[in-house]
C-alpha cells in the first residue's frame, strides 16, 4: 500500500481507520470538496468527477489484485467519490452538507438498486467504484428533491 495507487485507494490514509473506514472515508472526503471542489463550476466539478471515478477505478483494481480481497475495506476512494456527486450543487450551509453525508452512508449501506446490483453483480475496480456512485446519485436526488421542495414551499 505504499505505492501511490494504494494511497490513493486508501483516501490517503482514511481507508486505514480501525473502525468504520468507509465512514471516515466519506467524512474526509468532505475536506476536498470543502477547499477545492465546492467552488467550482458545474462543468468542471463534473470533469474532477470523471477523472477521480477513473482514477479510483485503477487504484481500487490495482488494490484488489495486490491484496486478492474483492472489497477491501481500506479501498474508500470510492466513498470520495460517492461523496462528491451527493454534494452536487449542494445549497450553501452546513444543515445540508451533513443530509449528504447521511444520506450517501445510508444508501451505501442499504444498497436499494441500482446500488446492489452492481455491488453483487460487478467486480474490480469499476464494481468497487460503481456502487458507491450509484449511492451517491441516490443521496444526490433526495437532497435536490428536497431543495426544490423547500424553495416551493417555503
Amino acid at each position: 500500500m505504499r505505492h501511490p495507487l494504494g494511497w490513493i485507494a486508501a483516501g490517503f490514509g482514511a481507508g486505514f481507520s480501525p473502525w468504520a473506514p468507509g465512514t471516515v472515508g466519506s467524512l474526509a472526503a468532505l475536506v476536498p470538496w470543502w477547499f477545492l471542489l465546492r467552488d467550482l463550476s458545474l462543468p468542471v466539478y463534473l470533469a474532477v468527477l470523471v477523472a477521480t471515478f477513473v482514477l479510483g477505478c485503477w487504484a481500487a483494481h490495482w488494490t484488489i489484485r495486490r491484496t486478492g480481497i474483492e472489497d477491501p475495506s481500506v479501498v474508500v476512494w470510492d466513498e470520495y467519490v460517492g461523496m462528491w456527486i451527493a454534494l452536487i450543487l449542494l445549497p450553501a450551509g452546513w444543515p445540508w452538507v451533513v443530509a449528504a453525508f447521511a444520506l450517501f452512508r445510508l444508501f451505501d449501506i442499504w444498497k436499494p438498486w441500482p446500488v446492489s446490483w452492481a455491488d453483487s453483480k460487478l467486480h474490480g475496480g469499476f464494481g468497487a467504484m460503481l456502487d458507491d456512485a450509484f449511492a451517491g446519485l441516490w443521496a444526490l436526488a433526495l437532497l435536490q428533491l428536497g431543495a426544490w421542495l423547500l424553495s416551493r414551499f417555503s
